[in-house]
C-alpha cells in the first residue's frame, strides 16, 4: 500500500511537472479597451440632459464684446434646454453669462475644451453636442477648429444640431468664420486685404468648400468677421474671386460682420443685424477678368458691377433665402489691385 502511494504520488509529480513546462514561455494576453481621451469641461445648472423643442436658427457674430440682445435671442430658442459652448483654446468664461447674467432660464451652460483630435474623438464630447439645445463655437483660431474638429464625431454632431435636430447654432470671430459652406481655414496664417488683392494666390489665402459644417442658407456663402475694424472687404472680395476661378462658381455670397454686431438668422432664413455695426452681403456677377498667381486682381464686371454689395446697419433686415431686403446698394469691382466701390 505504501509503495502504490508512493508510485501515484510519484506520477503525480511527474504530470503536473510536464504540464508546467508545457506553458508557452511568452502567453497570449487580451489588451485592455483604450480609454477616451480626458477632456476639461465647467458646467453651471443641472448636470442631467433636459430635452426641450427648440427653435433652428444661426447667430453670425463679428467678434470683440458680444451683444447682450443677440445672446439673448440665442438662449431664448434653447427654451430652457441645454447650452453648449464649445472651443479650443480658453476657459469658461461664457458660463455665467449665458446662465445667469442676462436673465434667461436654461436648464445649464457647458463649455468643452476641444483642443486636439484625440478629444473631438471622444464618444462622450459628441454625445453631448447631440444633446445640446443650443450651441455656441467661441473665438480663437479657425486652423484650431479645422485641424482639431474636421472629419470627427464633433463634425458630424455639429451637422447633426444644425440639420437633423435643428437647434440654434451660432460663433463668434474665428467660430462665425466656420459657419460657412466656403471659409477661410487660415492653415497658412492669417491675410489681409492688401495681400488678396495684390495676390489672389498668395499661399496664405486658403481656402476650402462644403467638407466641413453645413449650416443652412450658407452653403455658397463664405463668412468674414471683425470687417470693418480690420479693413477687410478687399480680403472678402479676394477670397470669393478665388472660390469663383478655381471651382467654377457663380453666385457666391459673402458675408462680412463688424465687432460688437451679431447677425442672427431665423429658421425661414430672416435675418437681422443685432448690435453696434454692420453686416455687408456681397453677392458675385460676373467671372473675374484676372485672378492669376502672381498678379494683383482684376474684376470689372459691366459697368463696375463685379459684385452687388448690400450693407446693412443696426437693426436692418435680410432675408438669406431671397437674398435680397432693404440695404444700402453699392456697385463694386477690381482693377489693378484696387478695390472700387461706387453707388449702385
Amino acid at each position: 500500500m505504501q509503495l502504490a502511494f508512493g508510485l501515484v504520488t510519484l506520477g503525480g509529480f511527474l504530470l503536473w511537472q510536464s504540464l508546467a513546462c508545457s506553458k508557452p514561455k511568452h502567453p497570449t494576453s487580451v489588451p485592455s479597451p483604450p480609454k477616451a481621451p480626458r477632456y476639461t469641461s465647467w458646467i453651471l445648472g443641472d448636470t442631467a440632459d433636459v430635452p426641450t423643442t427648440t427653435q433652428s436658427g444661426l447667430l453670425l457674430a463679428g467678434g470683440s464684446t458680444d451683444q447682450d440682445d443677440a445672446m439673448r435671442w440665442f438662449l431664448q430658442r434653447a427654451n430652457g434646454g441645454d447650452v453648449l459652448i464649445i472651443r479650443a483654446s480658453g476657459a469658461d468664461g461664457y458660463n455665467k453669462y449665458l446662465f445667469s447674467d442676462l436673465g434667461e432660464k436654461v436648464n445649464s451652460v457647458e463649455t468643452i475644451l476641444i483642443d486636439s483630435r484625440a478629444v473631438a474623438n471622444n464618444p462622450d464630447v459628441a454625445r453631448k453636442i447631440r444633446n445640446a439645445e443650443a450651441l455656441f463655437i467661441a473665438g480663437g483660431d479657425q486652423a484650431n477648429y479645422v485641424n482639431f474638429w474636421k472629419d470627427t464625431p464633433v463634425m458630424d454632431a455639429l451637422n447633426f444640431l444644425l440639420n437633423e435636430k435643428r437647434v440654434t447654432v451660432g460663433g463668434t470671430s474665428a467660430g462665425c468664420g466656420i459657419l460657412s459652406g466656403l471659409y477661410f481655414d487660415a492653415l497658412n496664417g492669417t491675410v489681409d486685404s492688401p495681400e488678396t488683392l495684390a495676390n489672389p494666390y498668395n499661399p496664405k489665402v486658403s481656402l476650402q468648400r462644403g467638407n466641413f459644417l453645413k449650416a443652412p442658407f450658407l452653403g455658397n456663402a463664405l463668412a468674414d468677421m471683425h470687417f470693418s475694424e480690420r479693413s477687410r472687404p478687399g480680403r472678402l472680395v479676394g477670397f470669393l474671386a478665388r472660390a469663383t476661378k478655381d471651382w467654377g462658381l457663380t453666385n457666391l455670397r459673402g458675408i462680412g460682420v463688424d465687432e460688437k454686431t451679431a447677425f442672427v438668422v431665423d429658421e425661414t432664413g430672416a435675418a437681422q443685424v443685432l448690435g453696434q455695426g454692420s453686416v455687408l452681403l456681397l453677392e458675385t456677377l460676373a467671372p473675374p477678368n484676372r485672378c492669376e498667381t502672381g498678379k494683383p486682381l482684376d474684376w470689372l464686371g459691366t459697368d463696375g458691377k463685379a459684385l452687388r454689395a448690400s450693407l446693412l446697419g443696426p437693426g436692418e433686415t435680410w432675408s438669406l433665402k431671397t437674398w435680397a431686403g432693404n440695404a444700402k446698394i453699392e456697385k463694386w469691382s477690381v482693377e489693378k489691385g484696387k478695390l472700387f466701390r461706387l453707388p449702385w
